[in-house]
């Protein structure tokens, strides 16, 4: 049995880089940019108006000052403004040549036709610099970055539109055990629908790989061996849930091995997913052996399967960790292991447990807000005392 933090770093350690690829950039959410982006000019590309008003000199603001034109954005000034003079201005516009400042409308007021003065005392500048934000052949983003909503708007800005990503990874997925019914048909007596099978597909789909599903594989060594190698073929990483214990039908290792994988570990020092195998073949490709039961499954996936998978993809991801109060006391009976409580967050930002039977139960993280993590060796954590909290 050996620590998170262990088994961690190896999953790590043999996460094989994919190819990149250039792809369009309407399509790219959440893929991973695999070269640094540079702009193909300077933002803002001239000197603009951060807003409505009047460009004129700084020196004329106590003097009546003489409209020469309107502004509009996208309009190239036609006058220069000289000493008395301003433009009427829209925001966006570009600075006329003279003008050192813009002055709000709400602090103007028309003198007479085509005159104006300004009323305030004092104003700042209200211009956007010629390349304050970026340089022409600056870095806009990094090499490495996931990219969310708010990175389309800047590869749109530089017209990046097929940024060059990391390839998906391929995931295959499939449970195990006789005692499976898919969740369409009624489960006879002894029998349980799959759910795992399709909670991973939904947290492999959610963090935009490519997964695919192979079935339930039998409690009989050839059918399973089958299934695995069709997905071997097909995917880089395989996930199977059940079948990895000490139970007389617990054969998925032996099968594993007969399929060519060489397991790193096969027991974690952590509460649930102590029973969680992680093994590759020679050419790279990688398996994970996850516990039947779903909390377990689930938190194993978020924990070494997910910073695995985006790793691959070119990603070095960092989970946030939040330190949050504890609502109440927490205790547990015992501490050997390092254990993921789910727990739901209160208006006054403290958490505390759900109703939690242990990791059979498939309900516990309905309304759980994230994962409290209690360290090897604590038994206790009391009310008010702050608890690091995994968000979900």
């Amino acid at each position: 049995m050996i620590t998170f933090e262990e088994a961690l770093e190896i999953v790590l350690n043999h996460a094989g880089l994919l190819e990149t690829e250039t792809f369009d950039f309407t399509e790219s959410l959440g893929r991973v940019l695999a070269e640094d982006i540079v702009s193909d000019m300077d933002m803002p590309p001239f000197d603009k108006s951060a807003m409505d008003g009047y460009a004129c000199r700084r020196s004329d603001l106590h003097n009546e000052l003489e409209v020469l034109e309107v502004i509009a954005a996208g309009q190239v000034p036609g006058f220069e403004v000289g000493p008395n003079q301003c433009s009427k201005i829209m925001t966006g516009a570009m600075i006329p040549s003279g003008a050192d400042c813009v002055i709000m409308v709400e602090h103007t007021r028309e003198t007479a036709k085509g005159l104006i003065e300004f009323t305030s005392e004092k104003t700042a500048s209200n211009i956007c610099y010629k390349g304050e934000d970026i340089k022409n052949g600056g870095i806009v983003l990094p090499k490495g970055l996931l990219i969310k909503p708010q990175h389309i708007a800047v590869l749109a800005s530089v017209g990046c539109v097929n940024p060059p990503v990391y390839r998906k990874a391929k995931v295959g997925i499939l449970s195990t055990g006789d005692e499976l019914v898919e969740p369409q048909f009624n489960p006879g007596p002894g029998e349980i629908r799959n759910s795992n099978a399709w909670q991973l597909m939904a947290q492999a789909r959610a963090m935009n790989v490519d997964a695919y599903y192979y079935g339930i594989a039998p409690d009989e060594e050839k059918q399973t061996l089958a299934l695995i190698e069709k997905a071997l073929a097909e995917c880089e990483v395989i996930l199977l849930t059940g079948g990895i214990s000490m139970g007389d039908f617990d054969f998925v290792p032996a099968v594993l091995k007969e399929a060519g994988f060489t397991f790193h570990f096969k027991s974690l020092a952590v509460q649930p997913g102590r029973p969680t195998l992680f093994g590759t073949t020679a050419v790279g490709k990688i398996c994970f052996g996850l516990p039947g039961n779903p909390v377990s499954s689930f938190n194993q996936f978020e924990l070494l399967v997910k910073p695995m998978l985006l790793k691959m993809m070119g990603h070095d991801y960092k989970p946030v960790i939040v330190k949050l109060p504890l609502a109440f006391d927490f205790r547990r009976k015992k501490s050997e292991r390092l254990s993921f409580i789910p727990v739901m967050l209160h208006d006054d930002c403290s958490v505390s447990p759900v109703e939690y039977h242990g990791s059979a139960h498939i309900n516990a993280l309905n309304m759980a807000f994230g994962l409290m993590s209690v360290p090897i060796g604590v038994a206790e954590i009391k009310k008010g005392e702050l608890a690091d909290v995994r968000p979900l």
